[in-house]
């Protein structure tokens, strides 16, 4: 029987999937929980499928590389207007506002900073508006080159001395920082930190509709051996995962007490968004691919401007779904 290793974030809705409450027929699925996204499927001994960015998948089919199969189901998916964070006394609370700014990323290339400087675009502050600096969120975090061969002298550089960028934040060397996940303590009384918006959620919300969509950051993806000989697997273990999902939604709702507001945060995003909001697939996402490849175009990361079709050609010439 084949054996799937599927390497994933440890996103709590593969909870069913990982303990066996869902179980594929005909193949065996192993779930392993990564650190960090897996940087060539391809090329891995350890793994057959993985959770893999949106935007490297994108610019190696920019190059006309074909290095895995890649479905439109996106396991990570998330709102960008949480991820600006600055300090507690800033008189930054608004996009525009960064205009002329010096702003710290982790990562050039990476698709939830395309969405992110998408937000400030819409604002009317594009790339050559602000300064941007890329490295580590937090001194826990490696020293590693995010830059990734984007860089501009003057414009876009490595942080400075390879101080992180919370430090530089503090020292007021830098403005705003673009991270999807908040550095430790964030949350507490006294960080000193916050988000830009400090009513992000109407910002969200304002944001979704909008462009009837929440941005897309990573994909599924296999290696092209086990989906040509297994076209069945890929199909199944999509379905699983959605299956999964939403055996655990149903679970959240039901022990809502691991938090005190929880159950609050669900009634509002049943009320605030479409039960539509999370769907996978070509068709219920095509709208928002084709704006991410607008994006990816517009800030320079491939230089052609993609299609959705040029994305995911096994789905659109029919065989997957």
């Amino acid at each position: 029987m084949t054996t799937i290793r599927l390497a994933v974030r440890d996103w709590d809705y593969f909870t069913p999937l990982a303990l066996g409450d869902i179980k594929p027929q005909g193949f065996t699925l192993e779930v392993h929980r990564v650190a960090t996204l897996v940087g060539d499927l391809a090329n891995s001994r350890d793994y057959e499928a993985a959770e893999i960015s949106f935007s490297r998948y994108a610019q190696s089919r920019a190059r006309g590389e074909d290095p895995v199969l890649a479905l439109p189901h996106f396991l990570m998916r998330g709102f960008r207007q949480r991820c600006i964070i600055t300090t507690e006394h800033s008189p930054l609370v608004s996009l525009d506002q960064l205009k002329g700014k010096k702003i710290g990323v982790t990562g050039w290339q990476d698709s939830g900073n395309t969405w992110t400087r998408a937000l400030l675009r819409e604002a009317g502050v594009d790339i050559d508006s602000a300064y941007w600096f890329a490295g580590r969120l937090t001194a826990d975090h490696p020293v590693e080159d995010r830059l990734a061969g984007f860089g501009r002298p003057g414009r876009i550089e490595t942080a400075p001395g390879e101080r992180p960028l919370i430090e530089l934040l503090r020292a007021g060397e830098l403005d705003a920082i673009f991270t999807p996940f908040m550095p430790q303590g964030f949350f507490l009384k006294g960080s000193g930190l916050r988000q830009l918006q400090t009513d992000f959620r109407q910002a969200e919300r304002e944001y979704f509709d909008r462009v009837s969509y929440i941005p897309g950051h990573h994909l599924l993806a296999f290696k092209h051996e086990i989906a040509s000989a297994h076209p069945d697997i890929v199909t199944e273990l999509s379905e699983l995962i959605d299956q999964s999902a939403r055996m655990w939604q149903a679970k959240r709702e039901k022990y809502a007490d691991t938090t005190p507001w929880l159950l609050d945060d669900l009634r509002r995003t049943a009320q605030d968004l479409p039960a539509s909001w999370n769907d996978n697939g070509f068709d219920a996402n095509k709208e928002m691919i084709a704006a991410f490849c607008k994006e990816l175009f517009e800030q320079g990361i491939t230089p052609p401007c993609l299609t959705p079709a040029m994305l995911f050609p096994a789905v659109t010439r029919g065989a997957l779904k």
